[in-house]
């Protein structure tokens, strides 16, 4: 895909970007596809997705307590149980605000890891990454941020999310689709979205505005972007899904160069 030469443009010193359609084809790829990346917050969907194996298998349930009083399961994954961003600390009571949270991820990790008896690395690898041969990825520290990976392994987990074998299609549809809808916050590096759309791990595209996708991308894609310059999305409208990762911390440049670069993804995608 010729949209993917874009990356070429971008002011950082290694990138890679790939597509892959619902039917699981690579429809392109560009760059070192087994350079590895920090992920940064790109690492919260490989996260959510072993919770929610967690679920399937019984090992915990979405709305059973944990976090902060009045807080579950199902809050940590949609960013509600009212933690702070990066501490300790309770800002609202659960289900009333969209407070992202790397703190929730990270209690929600030691909650799985005392209910399985596995610490959660362990856990993401076991039920992750190992069966969709995930085999450059790893977590060497929190599972709200410190993930490693290549583009080939995410190409695998896109290819995943758009057609699932680990989970059942209806959880992954639940996990994709706005959780506790209407509830305002701040996007990180976007600001205040009211609503500001989540789902059970994911973010909702929606209507928001500004916003890392592109002003093509259909209001029910969903995905993520981290912080280490590099992002994962989803359009079941496009039937497709993308991933860059870039070695470059996100910032203006990225708020400058990834909207057009989706939009002209996804009209490649168009008149394919």
């Amino acid at each position: 895909m010729d949209s993917l030469r874009m990356i070429e443009n971008w002011p950082v010193t290694t990138a890679a970007a790939a597509v892959v359609t619902a039917d699981g084809t690579v429809a392109g790829t560009h760059g070192p596809a087994g350079h590895r990346f920090a992920l940064a917050s790109v690492t919260k969907p490989l996260a959510a997705y072993a919770a929610l194996i967690a679920v399937e298998e019984g090992a915990i349930e979405l709305d059973e307590p944990a976090g902060p009083e009045g807080s579950t399961v199902r809050h940590l994954l949609a960013h509600t149980s009212g933690l702070a961003f990066d501490e300790q600390r309770t800002m609202a009571a659960a289900g009333t605000r969209r407070i992202y949270s790397n703190t929730g991820f990270e209690v929600l990790g030691d909650h799985l890891a005392k209910a399985t008896g596995i610490p959660f690395p362990e856990y993401l690898r076991q039920a992750v990454l190992a069966p969709l041969g995930m085999v450059a990825t790893d977590l060497p520290g929190s599972p709200a941020k410190d993930g490693v990976s290549t583009l080939a392994d995410l190409v695998r987990f896109a290819a995943e999310l758009q057609a699932p074998r680990l989970l059942d299609p209806r959880t992954v549809a639940e996990a994709t689709s706005v959780v506790f809808p209407g509830l305002p916050g701040v996007l990180p590096g976007y600001g205040n979205q009211k609503p500001n759309d989540w789902g059970l791990g994911f973010e909702i595209r929606d209507g928001k505005s500004p916003h890392w996708t592109g002003a093509s991308s259909s209001p029910r894609a969903f995905g993520h972007f981290g912080q280490a310059g590099t992002f994962l999305w989803v359009d079941p409208d496009a039937g497709a899904a993308c991933a860059a990762l870039a070695d470059r911390a996100f910032g203006p440049w990225a708020i400058e160069a990834w909207p057009p670069f989706t939009d002209a993804v996804l009209a490649e995608l168009r008149g394919r």
